[in-house]
């Protein structure tokens, strides 16, 4: 098990002096838009089932590696961000995991179930309008008709969606923008984070300097000065 490199990461960020840390939330700020829903995926720590627990150990269904791999992260209380990054997957590669281990009961159905149904929608098993209906966004109703309307028109579904204001723009390009990026993975380096020094300890060594070539001047005039008062 590798150890857990996000926490040091973000630790490392956290000790940045406040005015550095404001200058990356108001960029951030302006890059993302992301809502709660593609948030609480992200954080989320699935539960190994007990059956779960019994197929990690003894490993009879001779599944893929990186399925096991995922079971390991469950146990050890790891959220979707920390799986990713540990094990160098994307969003998407984990959540097809998640929706295979759950479906086969290897974790617990979360509480709750926004985050079965981005997961879902990452993995590809729900389509646009199938993720907006599970989420409460529109009814079984509103899907049907766009998806009538869907069959004698040009338009993309979620723009469909849009023109009946069914949804909203930003609702779309939210979720579309989200499964777009979760298909990267990345690969993430604490160890390249600059580290937040002390200033005084950087230049302790030339403060010291300083302060002996200050000393030699002031021992230097002292004895100019006594050299004067003997002249005079």
């Amino acid at each position: 098990m590798k150890k857990n490199i996000f926490s040091e990461f973000i630790d490392r960020i956290e000790n940045f002096p406040n005015w550095i840390k404001q200058i990356i939330f108001l960029k951030l700020s302006e890059d993302l838009q992301i809502s709660d829903k593609e948030d609480i995926f992200l954080v989320y720590k699935p539960i190994l089932t007990y059956k779960g627990s019994e197929e990690l150990k003894n490993r009879t269904g001779g599944m893929d590696l990186n399925i096991y791999n995922f079971l390991e992260y469950c146990k050890s209380d790891a959220s979707i961000s920390e799986i990713s990054l540990n094990t160098f997957l994307s969003p998407e590669e984990v959540a097809k995991y998640f929706i295979f281990c759950f479906e086969q009961g290897y974790i617990e159905r979360p509480e709750n179930t926004d985050i079965e149904t981005i997961a879902g929608y990452i993995a590809g098993k729900f389509r646009t309008g199938e993720y907006f209906e599970k989420t409460g966004l529109i009814t079984q109703e509103q899907l049907k008709k766009a998806i009538e309307i869907s069959k004698t028109s040009d338009k993309k579904f979620a723009q469909i969606l849009i023109d009946l204001g069914f949804v909203k723009k930003q609702d779309v390009y939210s979720i579309l923008e989200y499964k777009n990026e979760a298909n990267k993975r990345f690969v993430l380096d604490y160890n390249a984070v600059p580290k937040t020094e002390n200033y005084d300890n950087i230049y302790e060594k030339e403060i010291a300097d300083l302060k002996l070539e200050n000393e030699k001047l002031k021992k230097m005039i002292t004895q100019l000065l006594e050299i004067v008062k003997k002249n005079d």
